[in-house]
């Protein structure tokens, strides 16, 4: 699926600066460190799927504890599967997860500003938007401004998951 979507993911995905030799350079390596990161409980990976087929991924990542209890969240999407409500739906069950189950109080989410698509999904799901990072990661080969968006369990009382169904439903949340 990765080779399949290169050119649909190339322009969002992150990469390694040159002269970095600490971060994983295939997707191999980076799944290893994912699950390395995993068993140190600071990050969370998880499989997206559809009818039981893999179509993406999303990822918990930074995860601190004490006064903070916050993470920051990414995902993917397999282009046959975009436009789908798939990422929205996956990222409200996450977030409720990360909020309910593991007690963070806030998750963030940093997007590229000409990432339309990933900026509807923090939109249909009442993300705030929090900032503005200029060089604020290394994507696709060059470092990238991105617009931040943030959400607190106290914006998702009653749950994140159940709020979007019910407005994806018309109903008042």
């Amino acid at each position: 699926m990765r080779s399949r979507n290169v050119d649909w993911l190339k322009p969002w995905e992150a990469t390694v600066p040159p002269g970095d030799t600490s971060a994983p350079r295939t997707f191999r390596g980076l799944v290893r460190d994912l699950r390395r990161q995993a068993r140190e409980h600071r990050a969370l990976p998880f499989a997206v799927t559809v009818d039981d087929h893999f179509a993406g991924q999303l990822t918990v990542t930074n995860i601190v504890g004490g006064s903070a209890r916050w993470a920051q969240l990414g995902y993917w999407v397999d282009r046959r599967y975009a436009g789908q409500n798939v990422i929205p739906t996956a990222v409200a069950l996450v977030v409720d997860h990360c909020l309910f189950a593991l007690h963070l109080h806030r998750i963030e989410v940093a997007i590229r500003p000409e990432n339309t698509a990933s900026l509807r999904v923090v939109e249909k799901l009442g993300f705030t938007e929090v900032g503005y990072a200029p060089g604020y990661l290394h994507i696709d080969g060059a470092w990238r401004d991105h617009r931040l968006f943030a959400i607190t369990v106290e914006e998702c009382r009653g749950g994140l998951l159940r709020r979007f169904k019910s407005v994806e439903h018309g109903d008042t949340p």
